[in-house]
């Protein structure tokens, strides 16, 4: 067996890794991690590996903060009602629940609409018009949302109801800065706020801070919920509040997440990025996926424990549903790809049947593009208005993609990497083809190769306990700051490896030197391989194996290349 993916070795920078070496008191190999990460300078490796609440940004530097909260005052003064419009998601459902608190904390008069996932997808829509109108609202307030709602924002100020704009998507054009009463987005040339990543929930956490006067910093567990589960990159303000709010979420007091921890078997645990995108954000998605995500957003604002159990039951059924779905149309998009897709042909993979699951088709896409290295965009042929959803790879920027088609879409929005539209049944065959055709001048047949950054080539000597400790300090891992990966020549295998349970690997490797031990989660299959390979060259990320106390180095492997 053997390994097609790139090797992407970063340079060593001898300046850098010496100068952060020394003036820090850490060791080469942690400074260039740091180089890698795009730092290069005492000042910001610091702020970096020491991060500090008091790093996060002012509010008030959204160019249209003061304006927001001039109408929030203004609904306040003349006892009108504020509604807040929300996203079905977990990073709009923790937004929601962040800033509906925030209002109902200052005495307002706050009510919330979140749409329904199938029967009226992503975004402002006539209901909203109208439940809006009827329920007498003064001020609306989307959160995760709004951007691309340009004509609905329209008809909601001619029925002088002001809206204010919370949202960190991509806009597809300019004319919601003009039509929104106040828009807070990173992403807009407009919004002059320093650091663009933020997530949904980032954004309404700004304007609650704003609303407040206050850090908040205990409302940090549920910004690190959906900052993690909407997979921006954990860089900048979004490391400081998920490092913080990792934290505050292990120790939470909020029965709904307590609740939520204990059904699916992680409570007392020491919460990880790992734990919330694997565990609890897919449970939190359930809920709107299956059915409404109004039992997600009762869960969050549970006030007791009673109630958050029964939450919380309900949300695991729901996840379970959602498993056996998703299962199924798995299965069925891979026949479909075997049938339809000319991988020569098609650097995008676009496939539609009829009457798939509408809430699980971002996961089916996902796990798709992860499997083919291809973006792709699943599509449910529902009568004459079908809906999609797709998710792209690392070199692709799929709403770019689809701004090129967007003549051929009813509707679309997302970012880079994540994208919804909605499309008619007769525009799918001409959509699949213009936007591969884009796609041939913009891909290379290295982009469609899986690549690995390996952080440093280095010799099994090279690691002790002590440095892997130091990488403690990187935490936490996810996109834009992966865990470090290193890769080691001319190994030898010693022994015989083992095949753990789940296709778990086990093995030692040596240099002639030092041996030491090493694991491959899912990669039994490389065991034949390794037995009879004269040497191979390993791609892992280094851990301390403190199993039964002993502490000593364990190499969690991640790919192997066979000499």
């Amino acid at each position: 067996m053997r390994s097609h993916k790139i090797l992407k070795i970063a340079s060593p920078d001898a300046h850098l890794q010496n100068t952060l070496s020394r003036g820090l008191g850490i060791s080469k190999i942690l400074s260039q991690i740091l180089t890698n990460r795009g730092i290069n300078n005492i000042d910001e490796a610091e702020k970096f590996l020491n991060t500090n609440p008091d790093h996060l940004l002012d509010p008030y530097l959204f160019s249209d903060m003061q304006n927001a909260i001039n109408l929030i005052k203004k609904v306040a003064k003349n006892k009108k009602r504020v509604m807040l419009f929300g996203d079905y998601d977990v990073d709009g459902l923790t937004a929601l629940t962040l800033l509906k608190g925030a209002l109902l904390k200052k005495g307002l008069d706050a009510i919330h609409y979140i749409p329904h996932r199938i029967k009226e997808g992503y975004g402002l829509n006539k209901n909203t018009i109208h439940f809006a109108r009827q329920k007498g609202v003064a001020l609306l307030i989307t959160v995760d949302c709004g951007t691309n709602n340009n004509e609905e924002i329209q008809e909601l100020r001619r029925h002088n109801i002001d809206v204010i704009v919370t949202d960190h998507h991509e806009p597809a054009n300019c004319d919601v800065a003009l039509c929104a009463s106040a828009i807070i987005n990173p992403k807009i040339k407009e919004s002059r706020y320093k650091y663009r990543d933020l997530a949904g929930v980032g954004v309404a956490y700004k304007l609650c801070q704003a609303i407040t006067g206050k850090k908040l910093l205990e409302d940090l567990d549920l910004v690190s919920l959906g900052t993690i589960a909407d997979v921006v990159p954990l860089t900048g303000e979004n490391r400081v509040m998920v490092k913080e709010g990792l934290n505050k979420l292990t120790h939470t007091e909020r029965p709904g997440l307590k609740a939520l921890m204990e059904i699916s078997r992680i409570k007392g645990k020491k919460m990880t990025c790992g734990f919330v995108s694997f565990i609890l954000g897919p449970r939190i998605n359930a809920s709107g996926r299956m059915d409404t995500a109004e039992t997600a957003l009762n869960l969050l604002m549970s006030k007791t424990d009673e109630e958050a159990g029964e939450f919380a039951r309900t949300i695991e059924m729901h996840n379970r549903q959602r498993q056996k779905i998703e299962e199924r149309i798995l299965e069925e998009a891979q026949d479909l790809i075997d049938r339809e897709i000319n991988f020569k042909e098609h650097k995008i993979i676009v496939i539609a049947k009829e009457n798939w699951h509408q809430g699980v088709l971002g996961i089916v896409a996902s796990k798709l593009a992860d499997k083919f290295y291809r973006p792709t965009i699943v599509i449910s042929k529902t009568g004459g208005l079908c809906k999609g959803s797709g998710r792209s790879i690392k070199n692709f920027h799929l709403f770019q993609a689809l701004l090129e088609c967007k003549d051929l879409l009813k509707t679309f929005g997302g970012h880079s990497h994540a994208v919804g539209l909605t499309i008619t049944n007769n525009n799918i065959e001409d959509f699949r083809n213009r936007i591969n055709r884009f796609a041939k001048e913009k891909l290379i047949l290295e982009d469609l190769l899986p690549s690995l950054d390996i952080d440093m080539e280095l010799s099994l000597s090279d690691l002790n306990e002590e440095i892997i400790a130091e990488f403690e300090a990187l935490e936490p891992f996810g996109t834009g700051n992966p865990e470090p990966l290193f890769y080691t020549r001319n190994l030898k295998v010693r022994g015989e490896p083992q095949v753990l349970g789940r296709e778990t690997l086990k093995f030692w490797v040596t240099d002639g030197h030092i041996t030491s031990q090493a694991i491959g989660f899912g990669m039994a299959s490389f065991k034949d391989s390794l037995t009879n390979a004269a040497s191979f060259d390993l791609v892992y990320t280094p851990k301390i194996d403190d199993w039964r106390g002993a502490g000593s180095v364990l190499l969690e492997s991640k790919d192997i290349f066979f000499r």
